[in-house]
């Protein structure tokens, strides 16, 4: 047996396999040529981050367009850090927006696929065995250093104007044998497992992003720590060992990770894994004062997953917006496919943008509006009604009284050619519909401007004596031009532009008149619509309400 045999036995007493024992257990996936196989690898230290689902789409998206595979990790080594319920925060955030892996954790608390466990805190024993394995090779090594003498070393390194790290002459304990690293751990000293680095930084890397392209940076000379010394794995070292036996082709991940990329790829090769393709998502920026910005957790609402559950953007509007900043050519390609399912578009890693997109709550709320559009009533009123119910319970009562009433709500002007685009979320919802409720009516709007008083409550008089509300649109129409002569109001716009010194205003401002005793507001969809839902009684009860309120002004 070798020094360094002995070496790792004495530091491994526990590890009886070897690394072939998991290749085996973990043999390379039967996937079509091209197919990529994906993960997203979140640590569970808070909410769901918006980047955190973009990035997430981004990668099921490119491992479902090649027949591949998309699963979830679950990072989560560093306990200090952990909060509580944030794994499953993340990942009930995910399934509700319809990221739902194909493997590893999910939001029921199952585990699906051969290749778990998915929580790197179960899978300390395989990373163990890896690392003996490096320490029996010589390509690692125990480090006794304590914290004191690290910072120390750290102070030292900052007065010198020198780069901060375990490397080179700082790289203290990689300089003992194994004779005295064997004395030492017999002695019960505390210790990490640390790479022994074969890099220099005068040496240059050279990889590929697919987001980003070329990139060349110094090689990794430092003696990272692999295990702390309660066994612990960093996730450098982590995610080196997973990626590889879960069979990782593609690491999509934020560009935070570029600078450790010199490390990852030399781990990879120490190990003698084939490393992954990398791919570095740029974060989503934001405008300030004309500045950008990354979107921050501690200054932005926006940036939490859940502000979009709460303000009741649908699912969909929300996975719509992110495809228009993910790839540029995606908007062109949904107004030639409107109605084409988002898996149809032909997503492409090499038109992300390399300098991050910019969030646009404005423009997120126009795709909204488009989506929201385009729905039918039912599931419109359904999903206000699930928003209602965990936000607005008040709001949920009204709605729910009648649910086919609500349904007739949401289906006035919807559908056609030409759907109007008033409701962006649902938390929009209980002002636009207001009116349709006794106990939230009220006249928000003024007269339109050149309709004094007392020529309203005439108005509404005289409508009042033709009201019918089985009239349909045109029907109905007609009936407002039917009474514009007697009151002084021209009957047909045009025929009032030509002449308008020559009438007190035309149909129009008849029919505004009768909008705003009914609803109180100057713009609403179909009127016609809207009276036949309300019924004879409650429409009779308003105009009759608004005619006695002008008459006493």
């Amino acid at each position: 047996m070798s020094l360094n045999q002995k070496l790792a036995d004495l530091m491994f007493p526990d590890v009886t396999h070897s690394p072939e024992h998991f290749e085996n257990i973990y043999p390379p996936r039967k996937l079509n040529e091209g197919a990529r196989v994906t993960r997203i690898a979140p640590s569970p230290t808070g909410y769901l981050h918006l980047g955190v689902l973009f990035t997430a789409m981004v990668n099921r998206i490119a491992a479902k367009s090649t027949g591949g595979v998309f699963y979830f990790r679950l990072e989560d080594t560093d306990k200090k850090r952990e909060v509580e319920g944030g794994a499953e925060d993340i990942l009930k955030g995910l399934e509700a927006f319809g990221v739902i892996p194909d493997e590893g954790l999910t939001a029921s608390g199952e585990e699906i696929g051969r290749y778990g466990p998915y929580r790197q805190s179960e899978r300390a024993g395989i990373y163990h065995v890896y690392a003996k394995s490096l320490v029996e090779l010589g390509l690692a090594y125990p480090c006794f250093c304590s914290e004191e003498e690290r910072e120390k070393a750290r102070q030292e390194q900052e007065k010198m104007k020198l780069r901060t790290g375990y490397y080179g002459e700082f790289a203290v304990c990689r300089g003992l044998t194994a004779e005295q690293a064997i004395e030492k751990i017999e002695r019960g000293l505390p210790f990490v497992v640390r790479l022994r680095s074969p890099g220099s930084e005068e040496n240059r890397i050279v990889f590929d992003d697919l987001i980003k392209g070329r990139i060349e940076m110094p090689e990794n000379d430092e003696d990272i720590v692999l295990l702390k010394s309660d066994g612990i794995p960093t996730y450098h070292f982590a995610h080196a060992v997973d990626d590889h036996l879960m069979r990782t082709t593609h690491v999509i991940r934020g560009d935070e990770w570029v600078s450790s990329a010199p490390k990852h790829l030399q781990l990879f090769k120490v190990l003698g894994f084939k490393p992954p393709k990398y791919a570095h998502v740029s974060p989503i920026m934001k405008d300030d004062d004309g500045g950008r910005r990354k979107l921050s957790k501690r200054k932005d609402p926006e940036a939490a997953v859940r502000y979009y559950a709460e303000q009741g953007y649908p699912a969909d509007s929300v996975m719509e917006y992110l495809m228009t900043i993910a790839n540029s050519d995606y908007e062109e390609w949904r107004r030639r496919n409107q109605k084409a399912d988002r898996s149809e578009f032909k997503f492409s890693l090499k038109k992300m943008s390399v300098s991050g997109a910019l969030f646009d709550i404005n423009k997120l709320n126009d795709v909204s509006k488009t989506v929201i559009a385009a729905m039918d009533a039912k599931p419109v009123a359904r999903q206000v009604l699930d928003w209602a119910g965990e936000f607005d319970k008040g709001f949920y009562d009204r709605l729910n009284r009648d649910f086919d009433y609500t349904v007739g709500i949401f289906s006035i002007d919807r559908g056609g050619d030409k759907p109007r685009k008033d409701i962006a979320k649902w938390s929009d919802v209980p002002d636009y519909v207001s009116y349709f409720f006794d106990e939230t009516f009220e006249i928000r709007d003024g007269l339109p401007d050149n309709v004094k008083p007392e020529d309203a409550a005439k108005i509404i008089g005289e409508y009042l004596k033709v009201y019918n509300p089985d009239e349909d649109k045109t029907q109905w129409f007609e009936t407002m031009k039917s009474i514009c002569p007697k009151l002084g109001f021209c009957p047909e716009v045009r025929e009032y532009k030509k002449n308008p010194e020559g009438y007190k205003g035309h149909v129009g401002d008849v029919s505004a008149v009768i909008r705003l005793a009914v609803t109180g507001r100057k713009n609403t969809p179909d009127l016609c619509s809207i009276m036949k839902l309300l019924g004879k009684d409650r429409v009779f009860q308003r105009l009759e309400q608004m005619k006695r309120k002008l008459e006493n002004q």
